[in-house]
């Protein structure tokens, strides 16, 4: 539980951190000037593709109850992010920016399908909450509630609503 919470917090911490690090680590590292250019434009991509992967994990309702990612969102978020890691110590990389944006594609869609099934789950524990209701009444919720009253002679184009239950 641990790992799982500090990945909550380090995703966001990240968004600033590893773009950061891609300009450092290109001018650090013995790259050229348009090297370094292009790293600091990378890097501001990067933070956007950081952030809005970081806000649709934060998006389920299970992760803000629990202040901790899954494990698989440890596992995609590990892999990224050692990736952009490796690439500030690098100055000719090769085929890593590449692989960082094709983990972060990844990435993106695994936790759009994580969001999916998080949403799918909670609509059907909320139609069973709805059958039951329909089917049992209002004591299959789970609370004991009395029966309404109806005055017979009142208008029924008038609805009241009582503040106060009144005793019987």
């Amino acid at each position: 539980m641990f790992v799982r919470r500090l990945f909550y917090y380090w995703q966001f911490i990240a968004v600033l951190v590893l773009p950061a690090w891609l300009l450092v680590g290109a001018s650090v590292f013995g790259a050229s000037g348009w090297m370094v250019v292009g790293s600091f434009f990378g890097g501001v991509l990067l933070g956007i593709g950081l952030l809005l992967v970081a806000l649709l994990i934060y998006a389920r309702k299970d992760v803000r109850t629990r202040r901790a990612v899954s494990w698989a969102d440890v596992g995609a978020l590990t892999l990224w992010h050692a990736l952009i890691v490796a690439l500030g110590f690098t100055a000719r990389s090769g085929g890593l920016p590449v692989l960082i944006v094709v983990v972060g594609l990844a990435a993106f869609w695994f936790v759009i399908w994580e969001f999916y099934s998080a949403a799918r789950a909670r609509m059907r524990e909320m139609f069973v909450v709805i059958d039951e209701t329909a089917r049992f009444g209002s004591a299959a919720a789970g609370g004991a509630a009395k029966a309404p009253r109806f005055d017979s002679t009142a208008d029924p184009a008038v609805i009241v609503i009582h503040e106060k239950p009144a005793e019987r």
